[in-house]
């Protein structure tokens, strides 16, 4: 089924405004219902965030809710009797890890904990499972409530969160999304399905179905964050993605990529007063104050002091990107900052 006019993906890259677009596209609908969803409750707050500070409020109109929210809410428990006749799913269990060793016709155990809480990693599996099991009933529900459904990060999603989507796309909902493979720090579960696409490589996923017709896919490539010095060293992270073009032209005479001996660093703090990023806690900050970079994507500071990993110091040292480690988190740490980016090595 051809859905290209109405379902559209924006693949732009790191200070593009694409959530911001976004937001601005779930308010120019204000007769019909519509859903804003993401995964991350980081985002989500950015999300509510970005509404009020454009509409004063949330509209009536428009539900700002979770992925796993969304699915528990409109997925799992309307017709959750098609696959269980016990009592209700309680919540979604981000903690527990579902067994192995049950089959998925054994439903009450592969998918539920024993206090009916719902595995995070099979939430998906079962909408789309059940979806299928009530001749489309979830979806057809669905195209009661919302006429569009937007999705930001779309990089984080995973497994059978890609056959939903597959689902919606031929459904008489408008889906928008943005993303950006390059950011890739999250992954809403762990399944094996669908493994190929996962985290950056669901690039191939957009691709194919931008070929099928079933999307249209949009890039955006113009950067209002970095600099073009910062855009250019990220962009080589990922060679094989469009170049970024900066429309940050302000000039600070510290501006760009730097490398600090430690015993620079605490006189390069006290001038430029940079926020200080690490990998995670277990980092050696030299007792400043820092933030985990799976904590900052979205967000924009002047100046970052970024605490690489060791394998991320190869990199920085021979530029073999297969020497980097966790490319999509450098790539986020990179980003974040406006004119200068300062590395421990």
């Amino acid at each position: 089924m051809k859905r290209c006019n109405k379902n559209k993906i924006i693949i732009a890259s790191a200070g593009t405004r694409k959530t911001t677009f976004l937001v601005e596209a779930a308010l120019n609908i204000s007769d019909k219902n519509v859903l804003v969803t993401t995964y991350t409750n980081e985002n989500l707050n950015q999300i509510n965030s970005y509404l009020i500070g454009i509409h004063s409020c949330v509209p009536k109109n428009v539900d700002v809710v979770s992925w796993f929210s969304f699915l528990l809410r409109n997925g799992v428990r309307p017709y959750q009797n098609h696959m269980t006749n016990k009592s209700r799913i309680n919540a979604v269990d981000f903690i527990a890890k579902p067994p192995r060793f049950f089959s998925e016709t054994d439903v009450d155990n592969y998918y539920l904990t024993t206090s009916r809480n719902i595995y995070s990693d099979r939430v998906s599996e079962f909408v789309y499972k059940c979806n299928q099991r009530t001749n489309g009933l979830i979806i057809k529900r669905l195209e009661k409530i919302y006429s569009h459904i937007f999705i930001d990060e779309i990089q984080d999603f995973a497994g059978f969160d890609l056959d939903l989507l597959n689902s919606l796309f031929n459904s008489n909902i408008s889906i928008i999304a943005v993303g950006d493979p390059r950011q890739s720090t999250y992954s809403t579960n762990n399944s094996i399905k669908n493994k190929k696409f996962k985290k950056k490589n669901i690039a191939n996923w957009i691709f194919q179905n931008q070929k099928d017709g079933i999307i249209s896919v949009e890039e955006r490539t113009e950067c209002y964050r970095c600099n073009q010095t910062i855009c250019d060293f990220a962009d080589a992270l990922f060679p094989d993605l469009p170049n970024t073009k900066s429309m940050n032209h302000e000039i600070t005479g510290h501006d760009g990529v730097f490398h600090l001996k430690k015993h620079e660093v605490e006189d390069y703090y006290k001038k430029y007063n940079p926020i200080v990023l690490r990998y995670n806690i277990r980092a050696n900050t030299m007792n400043l104050p820092a933030l985990n970079i799976g904590m900052v994507k979205g967000r924009t500071f002047d100046r970052v002091l970024i605490f690489p990993t060791g394998p991320m110091k190869e990199y920085l040292e021979t530029k073999d990107i297969s020497k980097v480690g966790d490319i999509s988190k450098l790539y986020v740490a990179i980003t974040r900052a406006r004119y200068s980016v300062a590395f421990v090595v």
